[in-house]
């Protein structure tokens, strides 16, 4: 096997995702803010270098995969830090760790995104615009005149239009960059929001063709896939696992 890095390895679908991983024998080197191998704040570009700096020293040789879990819900009210912990400290470690994968047999990053990023026009918004130019602070300032969950559906928006910008760069150095883009699932991410006062009531009104919410076992189970050689095709994808929600709300559209 060889060596994977997953953030928000702590808790969710990066907890899930980690202990797939290390049932199949892969050695892990898990992030996030406490209780993991590595402790490290993606908020700030500091902690990012320090998250980078520690996972190559944990490393030592290289490493073949990572899983960029790490993220926070609509419900957290610094709509900014939304925008800082699941876009910007999401991509400084995709960017990163490029050349530590390059090369090395069945090389492959994965990010989470969501099925949220179908419920809007993101690709409209100004502060996505800024995301994608990877312009932190313009973003944060524009975000502020959103709400959490536009915040949070544009960055995961932002991450899929990551993807697929990098397909061919991340190719032609042999590395497959894909996205999950998980529905409704069972983790403190969700929890947090279903609490919301606000938030709340739209996740409990929204049911899954499949008439019930993930396990994040489940959805580490399709990330174990799409980064194993079993999928070694695979490459600039965006793949729903929502129970069948994008196809019931969009139809013809994909």
């Amino acid at each position: 096997m060889g060596t994977t890095v997953v953030t928000g390895a702590a808790s969710g679908i990066g907890a899930a995702a980690r202990a797939r991983f290390e049932r199949d024998g892969e050695r892990v080197i898990g992030i996030d803010l406490r209780d993991t191998d590595v402790s490290a704040d993606l908020s700030t570009v500091d902690g990012r270098q320090s998250a980078i700096d520690s996972v190559r020293e944990c490393a030592g040789d290289g490493i073949d995969r990572i899983v960029l879990c790490a993220g926070l819900g609509a419900h957290i009210e610094d709509l900014g830090l939304i925008l800082s912990v699941n876009y910007f400290g999401t991509i400084a470690l995709l960017d990163a760790l490029l050349p530590d994968m390059a090369g090395r047999q069945g090389a492959a990053a994965l990010l989470i995104a969501s099925n949220s990023v179908q419920f809007a026009p993101f690709g409209d918004c100004d502060f996505v615009a800024a995301m994608l130019d990877g312009n932190e602070k313009k973003a944060r300032e524009l975000v502020a005149n959103e709400n959490g969950f536009m915040a949070y559906g544009g960055s995961k928006y932002a991450l899929c239009c990551a993807v697929r910008r990098r397909a061919e760069a991340w190719g032609s150095e042999g590395v497959r960059l894909n996205a999950v883009a998980p529905g409704a699932t069972k983790t403190p991410l969700l929890q947090g929001t279903i609490d919301h006062p606000l938030y709340g009531r739209g996740l409990k009104g929204l049911k899954a063709p499949l008439g019930r919410r993930a396990e994040p076992h489940e959805i580490a189970n399709l990330i174990a896939f799409v980064q194993s050689e079993e999928a070694s095709y695979v490459h600039g994808s965006i793949l729903f696992v929502d129970g069948g929600n994008d196809a019931a709300t969009r139809l013809d559209q994909f």
